[in-house]
């Protein structure tokens, strides 16, 4: 949980990478909430004031972050606030860490990128259909895996399709400069970082040179029985 919410929030949550819902057992939200608001507290003890949170980029995207809140929680989302203080700045667009607990995952909060400090609690029965509710949406950026079970993990790697990903952590293969960073799919295309990059933004520009002695007479019409018999 700790390495989730300091995924989600660096940045107030405004990068690319950072977690866009959590998928996890029905019988762990209660104590996943309890243990990300006391991180949470923990992190920024001043809470909207704090000088380590970040503020929203600009009022519009505070305002599309404050509806998205709104929104799940009018359709049955619970809304649990992350700060002890008040929940929203609008003069300074700061928006304190929300959990929507079990979001309709028709929602802009399932359906948009979220950019910003809202994470949507995912509850499942089974493994199997955490895996087929990843699977079911556009192929993510960045897939995060919290597992000490090697043979699960390598499975769940091997089925769930992702740009990149960190087992046991969030963020962390973006700063690997030995693995490439990239999506797939609607989460984009292509690599960066060393060769990879430097392959992604080369063109390289092909060039086939004839030989002297040229056996392309032989294709050329009119067609004789060799030509017919090759």
């Amino acid at each position: 949980m700790q390495r989730i919410i300091a995924g989600k929030l660096i940045n107030a949550g405004q990068t690319c990478i950072a977690p866009d819902y959590v998928l996890l057992p029905r019988d762990q939200v209660p104590a996943f909430v309890a243990a990300a608001r006391a991180q949470v507290q923990r992190s920024y003890p001043a809470g909207l004031a704090d000088g380590d949170f970040c503020s929203v980029i600009d009022d519009r995207h505070y305002r599309r972050l404050a509806m998205m809140v709104d929104e799940a929680a009018e359709r049955g989302s619970r809304a649990e606030c992350l700060f002890a203080g008040p929940a929203r700045d609008e003069a300074r667009h700061r928006l304190a860490p929300v959990l929507l607990i079990d979001p309709p995952t028709d929602g802009s909060a399932m359906r948009d990128e979220i950019f910003g400090p809202v994470l949507p609690l995912v509850p499942y029965d089974r493994l199997d259909d955490a895996i087929a509710f990843v699977n079911a949406r556009p192929h993510p950026l960045a897939l995060y895996w919290f597992d000490h079970d090697r043979a699960r993990t390598d499975e769940a790697l091997r089925t769930m399709p992702a740009g990149g990903a960190t087992v046991n952590d969030t963020l962390l293969h973006i700063t690997q400069e030995s693995l490439p960073f990239g999506g797939v799919g609607a989460s984009g295309m292509g690599h960066y970082h060393g060769k990879w990059g430097f392959d992604a933004f080369s063109k390289l520009k092909p060039v086939f040179r004839q030989s002297r002695f040229n056996g392309m007479a032989l294709f050329l019409p009119p067609y004789r029985p060799l030509m017919r018999r090759l």
